[in-house]
């Protein structure tokens, strides 16, 4: 062990005993101080490694999610475009066929909406009690009406109907200059879809009946349906005249979806949705990217200019982020469920041997869309029964779903981060009850020094006064 150098005298041993004490306390410290010390720094520096991997890892997912999404495609092989939107848009799926359609509106689908007869005294008016049938189609419903019930709570008693609310039927009240009017409305559109109402004789309505033009005027008896009947969506398509019950037509032309919107004509070209699926594929190879590339620097230190390591990563030599790159790698090499279209590579994706990035070639990818027609195949790779979108989802499921290895790496971190801090905690009693009886006993000994000098002093005084005697007599 080293010597301690006591700098400065002390008033009774002449040594400074606080330097003693500090050295002395400094030197039992200093092995446990340096281990929690150590201790604290990787922790911390984990902690905050997990912590971006876990972002990392839920971004990736939500990319990976977004891409997939059923509702809004992102891998169609072909694309549908309007000459006139405000008339007709439309959607293709990959069965769709490259060509032109002309499309002619005559007629939109239309939805049932009836009123009833009016009321004099508004929303507060009476109601029989019963029961009140309505009926659409082949769907028919009952409602109890209570005693005491007014037209408003008929009207919130419909709201509240779930057989009615799932069917799309919905009611509210209209007053107009004869009274208030129990008006009913439905999501379904077409011939045939016309809602009567029967069961409660004030409220009775004849769907077949209609009310509110010039030959059949509105008065306080008016009930049926406003204006016109339900109707189908009458169109023609390369003039082929075709009807629809809804407005949404997706058996018309094999792998297309109209979207009738009003009256008028418009041409809808289809074809092979090269830059939407370049587009799409860029998305995922970016979102691969990122997280592969993220992964690699939470595990690579600093390099000084003779490439030798200077500033270790948040998670040099953890083997947690090379688990999570393999798993993500996994799915790549996989082969497909498709029948030309098996492997990314044929659509100019490859990895990098010397980053493990993704690399895309669109050169490649334009001449598999163009040369090899795979367009239609694209979607079935990546979003397809066990595309591969769900066997990246599949593989990173174990890190980053709830509970998963993340989160309970992220419990472990915590649990020593409260080790250490308890320790640290230990440590500074120990140090402060040991600094306290060091303390102690070095200023008991100064104490003891002092007054054994004193006394020595005093013996020397006497001794001297003696000899002085001596000599003088």
């Amino acid at each position: 062990m080293a010597s301690i150098i006591l700098p400065g005298l002390g008033l009774g041993s002449g040594l400074d005993t606080t330097a003693i004490v500090k050295a002395l306390v400094d030197a039992d410290k200093a092995a446990k101080q340096g281990q929690i010390d150590r201790g604290t720094k990787t922790n911390t520096s984990s902690i905050s490694g997990i912590g971006t991997l876990k972002s990392l890892m839920a971004a990736f997912a939500k990319s990976m999610t977004d891409l997939g999404s059923k509702t809004s495609p992102q891998f169609g092989g072909f694309v549908a475009s309007s000459s006139e939107v405000k008339f007709v848009t439309a959607i293709a799926t990959n069965t769709a066929v490259g060509g032109t359609y002309a499309i002619d509106v005559t007629n939109l689908a239309t939805s049932s909406k009836v009123a009833s007869a009016a009321f004099a005294g508004g929303t507060t008016s009476s109601i029989t009690d019963g029961t009140l049938t309505i009926e659409q189609g082949s769907g028919t419903f009952n409602l109890d009406i209570k005693p005491g019930a007014t037209l408003q709570s008929v009207r919130d008693s419909i709201n509240a109907d779930a057989s009615l609310k799932s069917a799309g039927i919905s009611a509210n009240i209209v007053t107009d200059s004869f009274g208030s009017r129990l008006v009913l409305g439905s999501t379904t559109t077409g011939a045939g879809s016309d809602i009567s109402v029967s069961g409660i004789p004030e409220l009775t309505i004849d769907g077949g009946n209609v009310i509110g033009t010039s030959t059949s005027p509105m008065d306080e008896f008016s009930a049926g349906s406003i204006g016109a009947v339900a109707v189908d969506a009458k169109f023609t398509v390369d003039g082929m005249a075709l009807t629809s019950k809804s407005n949404a037509v997706d058996k018309a032309v094999s792998g297309l979806t109209f979207n009738l919107v009003s009256v008028g004509k418009a041409t809808v070209t289809v074809a092979t949705n090269t830059d939407g699926l370049k587009a799409s594929i860029q998305k995922f190879v970016d979102a691969y990217n990122a997280i592969a590339n993220s992964v690699t620097a939470l595990t690579k230190p600093s390099l000084d200019d003779e490439g030798n390591p200077t500033v270790s990563a948040a998670l040099t030599g953890d083997a947690l982020p090379r688990s999570i790159l393999s798993a993500i790698r996994g799915p790549l090499s996989e082969t497909g469920a498709g029948d030309k279209l098996t492997v990314l590579a044929q659509l100019g994706i490859t990895t990098n041997q010397k980053t493990g990035a993704l690399d895309f070639d669109s050169t490649k990818f334009t001449a598999a869309l163009n040369d090899k027609k795979l367009g239609g195949e694209v979607q079935e790779l990546f979003t397809g029964n066990n595309g591969l979108l769900e066997r990246m989802n599949k593989a990173i499921a174990p890190f980053s779903d709830a509970g998963g290895v993340l989160d309970q790496r992220t419990t472990s971190l915590n649990k020593t981060k409260t080790k250490l801090t308890n320790e640290q905690a230990a440590l500074d009693r120990r140090i402060e009850s040991l600094t306290a009886v060091l303390t102690k006993k070095y200023n008991d000994m100064d104490t003891l020094v002092g007054k054994l000098k004193a006394t020595a002093s005093n013996i020397t005084s006497m001794f001297e006064a003696m000899a002085a005697q001596q000599k003088n007599s």
